[in-house]
Formats: C-alpha cells, structure tokens, sequence
C-alpha cells in the first residue's frame, strides 16, 4: 500500500475548506424577530439547553451535573456542559440534549460529514464559586446525565 503524497491530498484539503466557508457562510443568515420561536435545528437547540442550565448555581459539588451534547459523526458527544440540580430535576435538559443530538447526526448525514473520531471524555464537574463548572483536564469524573 502507497501512502498519499501531499499533491495527492489537495483535492481533499479544497473539498474541506470548501464546506467550512460554506458553514461558515450560512451562520451568517438574516436574525430571526424577537417574537419568533426559536430556530428548529441546532442553533436553536443550543439556545434552549443553555437557558435551561442556566446559572448553574449550586451549593456543594453534589447538585453539580454533566450532559453531553451534540453528536460527532463517529460517535459520542460533541462536548458537555455542567449543570446543577439545585434548582433543576434535569428532565427538560435530558430532552433537549438527545434532541440536539438527534439534529446534529442528522444534519451530519445529509451533509456527508465526518469527524476526527475522536473520543471526548466526560470531565465531571465540580462546585466553584457557588456555580457547577467542568473539571480542569485530567481530573476527570462520570457524573453525566
């Protein structure tokens, strides 16, 4: 087997950035009115979670959670977001989290997209300054919901 040459992967590196300003290009759409709901899809998702998490104020680190959310086209989560319990049973969050992802590997599929495959831990989360944070690196955790 012959590994590819750098010539070889022009063709690929013009199809990758290509789809970038294409992405790029189309965040950059008209703002909705104020009055409307929220955009279906992704961004409009996003926008739901993170009014539903919040401050994320908390108490101890007990009350502080994890969600994954978004989808990576070979799998697993985009990323997480901490959250608390103080004031939140998680039901909503949960909810809207699958949706996201259901819309983020869907959008995926249509577009043909890939991803680096590669894995993104869940870091667990902790109660700083009266605010559920992520945990630096390395610390990790399995609080997730």
């Amino acid at each position: 087997m012959q590994t590819p040459t750098y010539p070889a992967l022009l063709p690929l590196l013009r199809a990758a950035c290509a789809g970038l300003l294409l992405l790029a290009a189309s965040a950059c759409s008209a703002p909705t009115h104020n009055d409307a709901p929220p955009a279906p899809g992704n961004a409009g998702l996003l926008a739901q979670i993170q009014a539903e998490v919040g401050s994320a104020a908390c108490d101890s680190t007990q009350q502080c959670q994890t969600i994954a959310i978004g989808a990576k086209a070979c799998g697993g989560p985009e990323r997480y977001l901490a959250w608390s319990s103080k004031d939140n049973d998680g039901k909503k969050l949960k909810a809207l989290a699958q949706a996201h992802a259901e819309a983020s590997r869907k959008q995926q599929q249509a577009d043909g997209m890939m991803s680096t495959c590669s894995i993104v831990t869940d870091p667990g989360t902790t109660c700083e300054a009266g605010r559920c944070v992520l945990q630096k690196s390395g610390l990790g955790g399995s609080s997730a919901l």
